[in-house]
């Protein structure tokens, strides 16, 4: 699993992260909170380690623009205030779990595999981005209340874009996500399949660049302040 461990305490993270590299993880750290949400933008992370009290942007506040941006992967707190009013609002802002430090590591280590089993029944359905809805359970999709219809595959790496939030996916993951081995495409398939997304985004008034094209290495979405 490859973790972002975000944590300004240079000694406990480095605590933390070579226990965690010793039970076969990746593990990256962040010393304060925009540089977390800089990485997260980046690169692909299975789970978030993220301490409450952090510089520049605290643990709190990267949470709710992770969830807003359409971020699922689960994330969890860690603080040295043990307080109900602290859980309930981290677990508001969208954590999945809360700790209190000092950290106990084996605790730390089941917890991780607890919400790595976590189904994916689990995950918030009902996706948004911007004035875009996508509901998986009933195959609807809709721009600023109006109806977009798409076909199934266009459905798939619409709702596979929403759940990357501001990730990167080149042509060939998103194949490696969509397609199975036996039946590949060629890259040029995904080409046509955004191009007929973003004239059906148009034509229901999203912006021509909802749906963006980073050069050489892929596509995401337009982020929204």
């Amino acid at each position: 699993m490859k973790i972002l461990l975000v944590e300004d305490d240079q000694l406990l993270a480095e605590v933390v992260a070579e226990f965690l590299k010793n039970h076969l993880h990746l593990v990256e750290i962040a010393e304060d909170g925009e540089m977390a949400w800089e990485q997260v933008r980046m690169f692909h992370y299975d789970l978030i380690l993220l301490d409450v009290m952090l510089p520049k942007l605290n643990g709190i506040q990267l949470c709710q623009r992770l969830r807003k941006h359409g971020y699922l992967l689960p994330i969890l707190m860690m603080t040295a205030r043990d307080t109900s009013n602290d859980k309930i609002t981290a677990l508001d802002a969208g954590a999945d779990d809360y700790m209190v430090k000092p950290l106990d590591l084996e605790e730390l280590l089941a917890r991780i595999r607890a919400l790595h089993r976590r189904p994916a029944n689990l995950l918030p359905s009902f996706l948004e981005w911007g004035e875009l809805h996508l509901d998986p359970a009933t195959y609807e999709v809709s721009y600023s209340g109006s109806p977009i219809h798409l076909t199934p595959k266009e459905f798939s790496i619409l709702e596979l874009l929403l759940r990357s939030g501001r990730r990167i996916l080149s042509r060939g993951a998103i194949i490696e996500y969509l397609w199975s081995p036996e039946n590949t495409p060629e890259e040029d398939t995904v080409k046509t399949h955004i191009k007929s997304l973003r004239q059906k985004l148009r034509s229901a008034g999203a912006p021509k660049d909802f749906i963006e094209t980073s050069h050489s290495l892929g596509y995401r979405l337009k982020e929204f302040t």
